[in-house]
């Protein structure tokens, strides 16, 4: 089993899920007391929060390709940054170290491509909505990407600063969150991106009446089924 390196921390409410999802995955295709081998390099996130909301860029690349550095000189075998709007700092991460960076819209993209949709709605951060990082990746795929408009893109904003990231689940904040996601479909999506890895935290499948893409979860079992390439499998 290879080793898989996490970048976390951003929030850690999520890095959690995806270490939970990671070793049941494991646990699941391997059986018995099988777990996942995994190193977590876990940021302060109050720092990286400021540098988002500065909009410098250069210093949070940094920090994630020392995150990175760290993980390979511990060792490990593949990369993966447990945060989507990061990513946008992934070109230096990959340029910068020699094992696989597993990109979290790539993931995405193929689980997209995978439904046969063409037309999806993309929710997260306003960095991850409004900048091209992401939506590249997607439409590389031939996949259309839509986004909500200026108002909605703050309140999904504000509902992933304010309360997600801190683990503070509202009611009203999901409601708020299934009115601009029956707006989208109105507006044409076939299928909901949650864009972030908190979102998940608060929307659910079976609060909506298309396909939903969980982020957090598409990636996490990517990079345990690139960990077990070779192994033996019992389902």
């Amino acid at each position: 089993m290879k080793t898989i390196g996490l970048i976390g921390g951003m929030s850690w409410e999520s890095t959690a899920v995806y270490y939970e999802l990671l070793n049941k995955r494991v646990n699941k295709l391997l059986g018995g007391f099988h777990s996942a081998k995994c190193i977590i390099n876990s940021v302060e996130f109050s720092e990286i929060e400021k540098l988002q909301h500065n909009d410098d860029w250069d210093s949070l690349t940094n920090a994630m390709v020392k995150a990175a550095t760290q993980l390979e000189n511990a060792g490990v075998d593949l990369i993966i940054l447990c945060t989507n709007t990061m990513h946008l700092c992934s070109e230096e991460i990959i340029k910068n170290t020699t094992v696989p960076f597993l990109h979290i819209a790539k993931a995405t993209s193929d689980a997209i491509v995978s439904e046969n949709l063409k037309k999806v709605a993309l929710l997260g951060t306003k960095f991850t909505m409004e900048k091209d990082f992401y939506k590249n990746t997607l439409n590389d795929s031939g996949i259309e990407v839509m986004i909500p408009d200026s108002k909605d893109r703050e309140i999904i904003h504000h509902i992933i600063y304010k309360e997600l990231v801190l683990g503070i689940l509202r009611t009203e904040s999901k409601e708020e969150l299934i009115r601009i996601i029956n707006d989208l479909i109105h507006d044409g999506a076939q299928g909901i991106i949650l864009g972030c890895t908190e979102l998940p935290l608060l929307i659910k499948p079976e609060d909506v009446n298309i396909p939903t893409f969980n982020t957090t979860k598409i990636h996490a079992e990517n990079a345990v089924d690139v960990a077990l390439e070779n192994q033996q499998i019992k389902l």
